[in-house]
């Protein structure tokens, strides 16, 4: 599905792209454990994104792989080959930050060209790949200007063709797009995904904006304290997440209280706090009468004036417009407040409705409750 995708998405792309291996991977700083034992392996040509809270070590994951910082313990490797050995500025990796990092007193073209000087290429060959990699980026009539007469988006195209124009085997990219406003940061992931798939790039993304992740990357790394607790792609991330934490940081969720009433061919009866009893797929590791978080998204509710199996009682409260949707606030029995999502229709819904039940297709999860 995955090669589908990219094959389709640029008829033209090239097949560059180089491995990435990311292997048992940690750094500590003093007695603090930033990255704890992380392995990833990267295809070709794709887009990962390591995304996670402030401080879970994803920055100082992709400062190991730019050689920034040294770990303690791991190795990288790019097409089998580990480059731990090498300096930053021999490991062909192209870096993007935040603040771009631009040379204030240079030209747009002299900022472009600033990597190509320092490999020693001849002055024809600089002039060439400026050229060719501002009009990459559609910024051709401004190689005269400095970066204090650019807009911010502008700023960062120079900064992203300052990095494609050394033709790194690795594009890194620290949160590139949180200083842009939301209407340009949409525009600029389109861009640098076009980018990436036309030139071919293996891509990390770091990023701590989930939708971001879930729209750029192919797969996604998913962090915490230092440790990767889900690496898959964006649905299975968002549709089957392995782990409490991974449900709770992706996307929005509601959880209610139970305990297993039965175990049964892979499916485990659920009796909820709320009042209901429901039918849902059991993970491995659960036993019956244990206590458990039943995880459901907002869209994977409906609301009913009728009570009935599978249905609980719920005390209806806001409910607020959002583009084609209704956003629906309640409280269950219990006191757990739920967040239902349902599209927002041309006559307006009954009101008065005061129970809740499942989708006919929702797949929630289900998790040990912490004790």
């Amino acid at each position: 599905m995955q090669q589908q995708r990219q094959s389709s998405t640029v008829a033209t792309a090239r097949p560059a792209g180089r491995t990435l291996d990311v292997e048992d991977v940690t750094v500590r700083y003093g007695l603090a454990l930033a990255v704890d034992g992380v392995s990833l392996s990267i295809e070709p040509g794709e887009v990962v994104a390591l995304l996670g809270p402030s401080g879970c070590g994803k920055t100082t994951l992709l400062r190991v792989v730019a050689g920034f910082v040294r770990q303690a313990a791991g190795r990288v490797r790019v097409d089998g080959a580990p480059i731990d050995h090498l300096p930053a500025n021999r490991r062909n990796v192209g870096i993007v930050f935040q603040n771009y990092a631009l040379f204030p007193h240079m030209t747009v073209a002299e900022n472009v060209a600033y990597g190509l000087r320092a490999r020693g290429m001849k002055s024809a060959d600089i002039e060439a790949r400026v050229a060719r990699f501002l009009g990459i980026v559609q910024l051709e009539g401004f190689r005269e200007r400095l970066p204090r007469q650019l807009s911010g988006g502008q700023q960062q195209r120079v900064a992203l063709a300052r990095a494609l124009a050394v033709e790194p085997s690795i594009l890194l990219l620290d949160e590139p797009f949180a200083a842009l406003d939301r209407n340009l940061r949409l525009d600029m992931q389109i861009e640098v995904k076009r980018l990436q798939r036309v030139l071919g790039l293996t891509t990390i993304l770091v990023t701590h904006d989930q939708d971001e992740a879930m729209s750029v990357a192919d797969r996604i790394a998913v962090m915490n304290q230092g440790r990767v607790e889900q690496f898959d792609t964006p649905l299975t991330i968002y549709d089957r997440p392995n782990t409490l934490f991974v449900n709770g940081f992706i996307g929005t969720t509601n959880l209610l209280g139970g305990h297993i009433a039965a175990l049964a061919d892979g499916h485990a009866t659920v009796t909820l706090d709320a009042g209901a009893t429901l039918q849902v797929a059991a993970p491995a590791g659960l036993a019956s009468g244990a206590p458990v978080l039943l995880s459901v998204r907002p869209e994977q509710l409906t609301l009913s004036a009728e009570g009935g199996p599978q249905r609980w009682p719920i005390e209806p409260g806001l409910s607020l417009p959002l583009g084609s949707q209704l956003v629906h606030e309640a409280r269950t029995s219990d006191g757990v407040f739920l967040k239902i999502v349902e599209p927002r229709r041309p006559v307006p819904p009954p009101t008065g409705r005061s129970y809740c039940a499942l989708a006919p297709d929702a797949r929630p999860s289900l998790f040990p409750r912490p004790t």
